[in-house]
């Protein structure tokens, strides 16, 4: 069901939907959280009070966009489920992927500045956002400085995020940058209480290459030598990760396993499958 541009059950401690997210449509469960359970949502543990202010919940079809490049910042959104990627496109027309969010991560902060959004978020799956009017988080800061300092040091915390993959990409071989990517992705799912060592990667092989700076058959290939030295077990996009230590420390694999192995894998089992 679409969203209407304005909510037909907004009250006074509610928070109306936004225009710019119009592309969304709501679930038939629960729609409203409170700023507690947004904190709590965040990682952000201490007791921050007004709980009378509720924030909208909208879903996304895969391939739906939460907001466009150019587009008037007015809404932050906090992953509630799912899984989403941010891209930069350039003038002609390529996609350059900054990040994928999934739960508990805040999406938007890049428009703060400009008040235009400056990357483009796309839902990877079905997911669910909450949405924050950055008016309201702005106004909730003048009188209640907790809930400042608080949303500060998560916007702090993407940014770390995204300083230490800039600096992996531009220091780190490209077989180190997959095992850093997939020890990543192990961390994340652990911490939000699911398996890190079973998990199933809902972005492409080429969507992972945008991110990394590698190409498609780099991934592909990489990912390969891994499942044939048993650091993983790889089958189309679900991972078995069998040997994080090294995930995390792999410098380069030697030559004789990186080269000749991964064919002699990809020719045996063609459990590998190049997503498109």
């Amino acid at each position: 069901m679409l969203i209407a541009e304005t909510s037909t059950f907004s009250t006074a401690s509610t928070v109306p939907v936004s225009s710019g997210t119009a592309g969304g449509w709501q679930r038939q469960a629960k729609l409203w959280s409170s700023l507690q359970e947004v904190c709590g949502l965040l990682g952000i543990h201490e007791k921050v009070g007004n709980d009378d202010l509720q924030f909208q919940h909208m879903q996304f079809k895969a391939g739906q966009r939460l907001h466009t490049i150019g587009q008037p910042f007015d809404m932050l959104f906090v992953v509630n489920s799912g899984f989403l990627k941010s891209v930069m496109i350039d003038e002609s027309g390529n996609e350059q992927v900054l990040a994928f969010p999934m739960k508990g991560d805040l999406i938007g902060i890049d428009g703060i500045h400009s008040k235009h959004y400056n990357t483009e978020t796309v839902a990877l799956t079905t997911c669910e956002v909450i949405m924050i009017p950055f008016k309201l988080l702005s106004s909730l800061g003048r009188t209640n400085p907790e809930v400042e300092a608080a949303f500060f040091g998560v916007m702090s915390r993407e940014l770390i995020r995204e300083q230490g993959m800039i600096s992996a990409i531009g220091a780190l071989s490209a077989e180190a940058r997959v095992a850093r990517f997939l020890a990543s992705m192990s961390d994340r799912f652990s911490a939000l209480g699911y398996s890190g060592t079973q998990f199933n990667l809902r972005m492409t092989r080429q969507e992972i290459g945008s991110y990394l700076g590698l190409t498609l058959e780099t991934v592909s290939r990489t990912l390969s030598a891994f499942h044939a030295a048993g650091l993983i077990s790889v089958e189309q996009r679900s991972i078995e990760i069998r040997d994080i230590k090294s995930l995390r420390t792999l410098r380069r694999l030697p030559p004789s396993r990186s080269k000749q192995a991964a064919p002699k894998a990809a020719a045996a089992n063609g459990t590998l499958e190049v997503a498109a």
